[in-house]
């Protein structure tokens, strides 16, 4: 069928259709492995041709994506020999991935299973690698965590139907329930998962991983074994295990890779249970240079003036998880010399720098920012950087502490750079005080980044070319004369392969605004200082927007224009 649609389409000559053809009967393959095999075309070229002939959508979708519960509606065994994987379900739609939608055998026993189960079936074609991928993430997740848990229901028969707090200690310290927990860690680790949510719903125990922002469930497992798996968690961390009532907190490390890695864990009471979050703190993904973060032009240049001054506050602001906090990692990295002093004050302390004096604060027993940032001041410190300016006496000591000599970095809640200043002033800062300490503001977001091995150039709809004019047109002039857009430009689109997993992105980069401390924002501060004033003064000293940023990396092909405005709208 394909391989006689490949001679009418001129990709192949009849001699080499019959060639073809006999190696297909000869070695019993299927027609696309032979033509994958002889890379006579790539996979995404063949099955989109397979999908014009047979009329069935060509469906991409991400494996990780795939909930358990779905992968479960069809039998593993059906699964593999039909090439079938289901991919959703939507109340009682079941959509399925199939390799092989042409093959009548396998439509018959997708039916007849959701028949039996009282569902629809919408059929689309998938590659054989996303058919693959999707099949290995599910299986190996299954098998190795699955046995694990095997051996500890067998534990856990013998027990009540709640182990007592004694029987909790001696069952998290057996075989099982450490290979199951080390198991969740590693896929974790491996995944680059920022965040793992350990969660006890209904009757079953999920277990869900936040990669490039997005959480995804992935494992599944008994609701018998949920105390156990906290418990282990909660030993690792130091925690009280016959404590459930209140939030706790705790951190563990692992060697991993030849490399250290941090455990951040948060326990907090549910209706259902304990629920846990564990922070992944791998130095190889959230330790990063300046130079990576994605600050370029006038934003990287007026950070490195700001960071040579000796005095001043630098501010990082924008909403959680926006990778503030990864920012003034970067800076710390780069400022951390053996002629310095640099003290910190976070909660929590994210990863250890050496030759850092880092200090977690403890709000519980009165150590708070604010009487940290007091004891730090007595600590001869030539740098301080702060976690986050919450409250009137912590930005007032930090303000104290730039207009004394020192180079104070620290974050702020606030939607964007020009938002700074006003916040400062409600935070009870006199407004004269704040053009002798600010040097610098800086907004951000997270994007994800494109994978160069597979990003693919397609042409913007009008409506998405205007708005990128628009952007465009609103630039600085300096910044305008440095951009040359060609009449019919391209933006790209994530498509997936290998490289990234499926995904189409690789990692995440930030967008940035920078706003200055200039004569001009002084005066404006010290008369009006309101958002709209200090917009003027911002296109004056030649600030890109977060927008504008982000649309400049769309056009160098580093994201997508759908990135970008769904975190500048």
């Amino acid at each position: 069928m394909i391989i006689e649609e490949l001679t009418k389409r001129g990709i192949l000559k009849k001699e080499e259709e019959q060639k073809l053809k006999r190696e297909v009967e000869n070695l019993g393959k299927r027609e696309e492995e032979v033509i994958l095999d002889r890379k006579i075309l790539s996979e995404e070229e063949l099955f989109s041709i397979k999908s014009e002939i047979l009329k069935i959508p060509l469906k991409k979708f991400e494996p990780k994506e795939i909930p358990p519960e779905v992968l479960r509606e069809i039998p593993e065994e059906t699964v593999e020999f039909y090439k079938i994987i289901p991919i959703s379900k939507k109340e009682k739609i079941l959509e399925v991935g199939m390799v092989y939608p042409e093959d009548l055998d396998a439509i018959e026993a997708i039916k007849f299973l959701a028949r039996k189960k009282g569902l629809e079936v919408k059929v689309f074609l998938v590659t054989l690698s996303d058919f693959k991928k999707a099949l290995e993430e599910y299986r190996t997740k299954r098998e190795e965590i699955e046995k694990a848990i095997e051996e500890l229901e067998k534990e856990l028969k013998v027990e009540k139907e709640k182990p007592t707090v004694a029987e909790l200690g001696r069952i998290v310290e057996e075989a099982p329930i450490t290979k199951a927990v080390a198991s969740i860690l590693r896929y974790g680790i491996e995944g680059q998962s920022s965040d793992i949510h350990i969660e006890p719903v209904k009757d079953k125990m999920r277990v869900r991983y936040r990669f490039l922002g997005k959480l995804y469930s992935s494992i599944f497992l008994p609701i018998k074994v949920h105390p156990a798996i906290v418990s282990r968690i909660k030993i690792l961390s130091d925690l009280r295990i016959d404590e459930t009532r209140i939030p706790q907190d705790g951190r563990f490390s692992i060697e991993y890779g030849g490399r250290k890695i941090d455990f951040r864990v948060s326990t907090f009471p549910t209706a259902m249970g304990e629920k846990v979050a564990i922070r992944i703190l791998d130095p190889r993904v959230g330790l990063k240079k300046m130079e990576e973060l994605g600050l370029t032009g006038r934003n990287f240049e007026v950070l490195q003036k700001a960071i040579k001054k000796p005095f001043g506050m630098i501010l990082a602001t924008g909403p959680t998880g926006s990778g503030k906090t990864t920012t003034l990692y970067a800076i710390l990295q780069k400022l951390n010399q053996e002629g310095v002093n640099i003290v910190t004050l976070e909660d929590p302390v994210e990863y250890f720098i050496e030759g850092i004096n880092q200090s977690q604060i403890r709000p519980e027993i009165g150590y708070t920012f604010a009487t940290g940032l007091r004891h730090v001041l007595r600590q001869d410190p030539d740098i301080i950087m702060v976690g986050e300016i919450r409250d009137k006496e912590t930005a007032e000591l930090a303000v104290h502490a730039a207009l004394t000599g020192h180079l104070v970095l620290s974050t702020l809640h606030t939607n964007n750079a020009l938002g700074v200043i006003p916040r400062l002033i409600d935070l009870g800062i006199s407004p004269f005080l704040i053009p002798y300490a600010l040097s610098i503001a800086i907004a951000q977001r997270l994007v994800r980044r494109l994978c160069d091995k597979c990003k693919r150039e397609v042409k913007p709809s009008k409506e998405i070319r205007d708005l990128i004019l628009e952007e465009i047109e609103k630039l600085p002039e300096e910044e305008k004369k440095k951009i040359k857009i060609p009449q019919n430009f391209k933006i790209y689109e994530a498509v997936g392969c290998d490289e990234c997993n499926k995904v189409g992105f690789t990692g995440r980069i930030g967008i940035f605004e920078v706003l200055e401390m200039t004569k001009n924002l002084e005066e404006i501060i010290l008369k009006e200082p309101s958002e709209a004033k200090i917009l003027e003064e911002a296109k004056r000293q030649g600030m890109i927007t977060m927008r504008q940023d982000g649309i400049l990396k769309v056009l160098k092909g580093e994201t997508t224009i759908e990135e970008v405005l769904r975190e500048t709208t």
